[in-house]
Order: C-alpha cells, then structure tokens, then sequence
C-alpha cells in the first residue's frame, strides 16, 4: 500500500518555492563530492580502502600508477571529507572517513544488476 501526501492547493507547499541560497551551498558541497567520486581511480581506491586502511605505496601497487597520481587522488578524497589520513611512524594510512561509503558503493552495485536484469529482460 502505497501513502501519497496531498497537496493543498491554497497553501502552496516547499515545491514552490525556488532553492535558498543554504539549500544551494548544501547541494555544491553533495555535488563535490559526487564529483570526487567520479573518478574511476578514485572509486577503485575507496573500494581498496572499504575493505582496509592502506598507505600510498600499496595503493600505488594495487592502482598501477605512479605515487604523485596516487597522492593527488588522495588528496581529493581527503578534500571533500570522503578519506582520512593518519600517520604511523614515517607511514600514512589512508581509511574511509565514514562507513556510509560502504553502503553507497554496495547500493551503487545494487542498481547495476537492476540494470543489467533489466538490460537483460529487454534483449529477450
């Protein structure tokens, strides 16, 4: 059973009304990080991150790119608050800065086997 909310006409509701500028600010600070994501290094990256904390060197050998490439896509994830960084010794580990990523990236991997069933059903 599905509930619809009903819209009184007399009172126009929220859907009216343009975006406030708090709204704007709060939608480019979520398209930033949407964007950070966009990457498929970046992504591939969380997901070696998903799984444990790792330093540069080891995601250097697990991506196959150089150390400054690395560190630059680091930094982006760092920038936007998706990674964070601490140091053991002379090391940085770099650790998913929230355990919601996880739940995105499995929800990301949900809607591509909708898609592919979907693709599927479609070529029968």
């Amino acid at each position: 059973m599905k509930i619809v909310k009903s819209i009184d006409l007399r009172n126009p509701s929220r859907h009216n009304v343009p975006m406030t500028e708090q709204e704007n600010i709060r939608c480019e600070a979520r398209a930033a990080i949407f964007k950070a994501l966009g990457h498929p290094t970046r992504l591939y990256i969380c997901e070696r991150l998903r799984e444990a904390p790792h330093c540069v060197c080891e995601l250097t050998e697990l991506v196959g790119a150089d150390t400054s490439t690395i560190s630059k896509h680091l930094s982006i994830l760092r920038n936007v608050g998706l990674v964070r960084s601490e140091k053991s010794g002379t090391t940085v580990y770099y650790s998913l800065a929230c355990s919601c990523l996880k739940q995105f990236l499995q929800g990301a991997e949900s809607l591509l086997k909708m898609k592919a069933e979907s693709d599927s059903v479609a070529l029968s």
